[in-house]
């Protein structure tokens, strides 16, 4: 009996220390962010050299956009100089293919889209491409995979950080009243 009342004495004793803070096991230094960051921008000069030597080859005159694409027109509708604005519902067909011409999608025949200007999700490079357009206008748009799927790709087949040509025909665009 008188050695368990030791033992519990020791025990509460023991257990009335103060308590320290433990130190963590691992400390974050920022490295994996600062090697993401150095990785996107090996990725991203790649496809711009690409792009650039794509461009370069070819007869036709891509302009450059102020967000990072590039893009021609194949055919301008004089008739028409509206684009669409917030809100607009705009009817598009479109192909999209890889750098080398391979059709992604649409390669038998256009796909067709009907989207609300800012109002429905859609990558910032088509997004900011439709607003150059007019009602039967077609241009070709080269979007860097930053400005396109990114890094996720679609999931299906457009794969992760692909660059993709993208082929677009405005049909109609109703004004949002």
């Amino acid at each position: 009996m008188n050695k368990i009342y030791i033992f519990i004495t020791i025990l509460i004793t023991i257990s009335c220390e103060d308590i320290k803070a433990r130190m963590p096991l691992q400390q974050n230094s920022g490295s994996f962010i600062n090697t993401s960051i150095e990785i996107n921008k090996h990725i991203n000069n790649k496809e711009k050299l690409k792009i650039e030597e794509i461009i370069k080859d070819s007869k036709n005159n891509f302009k450059v956009s102020n967000y990072g694409f590039w893009y021609r027109n194949e055919k301008q509708n004089t008739d028409s100089s509206y684009t669409p604005k917030f809100g607009d519902q705009i009817f598009y067909k479109y192909v999209i293919k890889n750098l080398n011409g391979n059709y992604i999608y649409g390669e038998k025949k256009m796909l067709e889209k009907t989207y609300f200007m800012e109002q429905e999700e859609l990558f910032l490079g088509l997004r900011e491409g439709l607003k150059l357009m007019s009602k039967g206008d077609k241009m070709t748009f080269i979007f860097p995979s930053q400005l396109a799927f990114g890094f996720y790709g679609d999931n299906d087949k457009i794969p992760p950080n692909t660059p993709l040509v993208y082929e677009v025909n405005i049909n109609e665009i109703i004004k949002n009243n």
